[in-house]
């Protein structure tokens, strides 16, 4: 399969590709550094007189030619001019070679780590997490940073002796006396996968193949927040095939971790922001788990085709909530899904090119396309085709797609011709109807679209109704007691804008927002706070733009704290207390945001 050169990668248009990685790497949080060695095995030395990996703001220590009786030479290489996104070129020259040895530093600023300290933690240790998506891998070690070329690996990793290292890889369950751990990932994966993790964790065995990382204070908590783990990989083997990772454990980070989630193979790393306590908000698991088959086992070629990753991955979730907790459940999913298209597509603009779902990110950083485009537009595309297909025709074409392509890269182009042969060249007219040039190619969001509803979220509306007409809040509590977060969040989306301080206080009294323990409800309730000037609500949005680092939450609510009378002074000073507390994936976006408002 012919695939399109990677824009976002020096080593993109190399002829010679990885195909095997050692590690060796020491961790020293008094530094801040990783330092060590990459020994890459080459999957075809004979195609080129040299191989280019990609690097950021990384030292290099060493190169060497390494022959099969571990014999080192110096190899010769050469850096490319630094770029500020995609950092340099380490071009290497072969000479023969078949396995080359870097050695190498990381600077105690790479984008891709986040060194914490133990006051951001739960516990009394420090921590450090990666995060490789996008194009960060290359910021942590040299490779072939492209989601197009794909690796194994074998990695030791020494860390302080008190502190348990894990990475997206055959993982141990306990601490080791020297502080040093030897992992294997025997599947082939994409530089963005690589991930590491150090602190002071504890494990908590699910079922015979899941199981809970956290801190000691969070593990109780998390291992009854996913307690339906290993139903949850039932669940999807029913729907689409085998799991082929072997175990599927998840990692729940410090609250600084900039995503909902990041699919790891074999270790997905969440927010500790779905520990909601009812169970309500494990739907980002079950996205997480998806990637296991969409992403992770099918993979897009390059970024300007993410929507391949992620919108098979929000169908394939809704699909497992669904078997799990009724399509009622998962239709509150798809309007909440919806509502967030319409307002990304408002924001970017619908004659946008960036709202179509094959995008052109050539020159600009990957993290820009990452959007609720990829997410939400690429299901209701899969949505639309259910509607002209049937879901049984749909099922048996998305689980033989996965099987025909495990462990590969797709681009879009591939995938449409490979959608028309086994689909819709079927039955003629098809595509037509489909209209897939309009959605893979053109704004906003076709005409097709099927509509969305819930019936849950029609109780919701009512209540809404009620309060428009001057009803009292206490007066309608008894018909939320049994409400979800969802419902909650559809309640708190559907305020009118121009409530009064007076009105959010009654809202308040009743219902408790701001004590609320549930991260969603806190950013849904905050930027109304923030509008009518309640002051009541202060200390709390304050706190919790200081402890979270999720950039969902984060962005909007800087926004919303800008928008204020004198939010740029506040939105400056919060920033400048909490932005220690936040990974370079979100800082990158407040750090411009706030120089806008300057």
């Amino acid at each position: 399969m012919q695939l399109p050169t990677d824009p976002h990668s020096h080593a993109g248009s190399s002829p010679v590709r990885v195909r095997h990685l050692v590690l060796d790497l020491l961790v020293d949080f008094d530094t801040r550094s990783l330092t060590g060695s990459a020994t890459w095995h080459l999957a075809n030395p004979d195609a080129a007189p040299e191989v280019v990996f990609d690097v950021r703001d990384l030292t290099i220590a060493s190169v060497e030619s390494v022959d099969s009786d571990g014999n080192a030479t110096t190899a010769d290489y050469t850096l490319t001019t630094p770029d500020p996104v995609l950092g340099q070129g380490l071009r290497v020259s072969l000479a023969g070679a078949t396995t080359l040895r870097i050695g190498y530093r990381t600077a105690p600023t790479a984008a891709a780590l986040q060194w914490l300290v133990p006051a951001q933690t739960a516990g009394t240790q420090p921590f450090l997490f990666t995060q490789s998506q996008a194009i960060l891998a290359r910021t942590w070690l040299p490779c072939q940073d492209s989601p197009g070329i794909r690796f194994t690996y074998e990695a030791s990793v020494r860390v302080p002796a008190h502190l348990l290292a894990l990475m997206s890889a055959e993982n141990p369950q306990q601490l080791t006396a020297s502080g040093e751990y030897r992992f294997r990932m025997a599947q082939p994966i994409p530089a963005y996968l690589m991930a590491l993790a150090v602190g002071d964790l504890a494990f908590a065995p699910l079922s015979a193949r899941t199981g809970i990382y956290a801190e000691p204070a969070t593990l109780p908590v998390a291992t009854h927040e996913f307690a339906d783990l290993e139903k949850m990989v039932a669940a999807a083997e029913q729907l689409y095939g085998p799991y082929r990772w072997d175990r599927y454990d998840l990692l729940v980070l410090p609250p600084s971790f900039p995503f909902g989630g990041m699919e790891n193979p074999r270790l997905t790393f969440v927010t500790p922001t779905i520990l909601a306590g009812d169970r309500s908000l494990t739907s980002l698991v079950a996205h997480e788990l998806a990637h296991s088959w969409s992403g992770n086992l099918v993979t897009n070629a390059t970024w300007n085709d993410f929507w391949l990753n992620e919108g098979f991955t929000v169908y394939f979730e809704r699909r497992i909530m669904e078997h799990l907790y009724t399509g009622e459940y998962a239709d509150m999913l798809q309007v909440l899904g919806r509502d967030t298209l319409h307002h990304t597509i408002a924001e970017i603009g619908e004659a946008s090119p960036d709202t179509h779902l094959r995008l052109n990110l050539a020159g600009r950083d990957p993290d820009e396309g990452l959007t609720e485009i990829a997410y939400e537009k690429g299901c209701s595309l899969l949505l639309t085709l259910e509607s002209l297909v049937g879901r049984t025709h749909l099922d048996t074409f998305i689980k033989e797609y996965f099987a025909h392509f495990s462990f590969q890269a797709m681009d879009t182009a591939t995938f449409l011709d490979y959608l028309r042969t086994e689909l819709l060249n079927k039955e003629p007219g098809l595509e037509a109807r489909l209209q897939l040039s309009d959605w893979v190619d053109g704004p906003g969001l076709p005409t097709n679209v099927p509509a969305v509803a819930s019936r849950r979220f029609a109780a919701v509306d009512q209540v809404l109704a009620e309060l428009s007409t001057g009803t009292a809040p206490a007066t309608l509590l008894a018909g939320t007691a049994d409400w979800s977060s969802h419902e909650w969040l559809h309640f708190l989306h559907g305020l009118p804008p121009t409530l009064s301080a007076a009105q959010l206080q009654l809202l308040d009294e009743t219902f408790q927002f701001t004590a609320s323990g549930n991260a969603e409800i806190l950013a849904a309730w905050f930027p109304h706070t923030l509008r009518a000037g309640y002051a009541a609500a202060t200390p709390a949005l304050e706190h919790f733009l200081r402890h979270v680092g999720r950039r969902k939450f984060i962005v909007p609510l800087y926004r919303a704290l800008l928008a204020t009378p004198d939010g740029q002074a506040r939105a400056h000073y919060i920033y400048g207390v909490a932005r220690a507390n936040y990974h370079s994936v979100a800082t990158s976006t407040l750090d411009a945001l706030l120089a806008e408002r300057t």
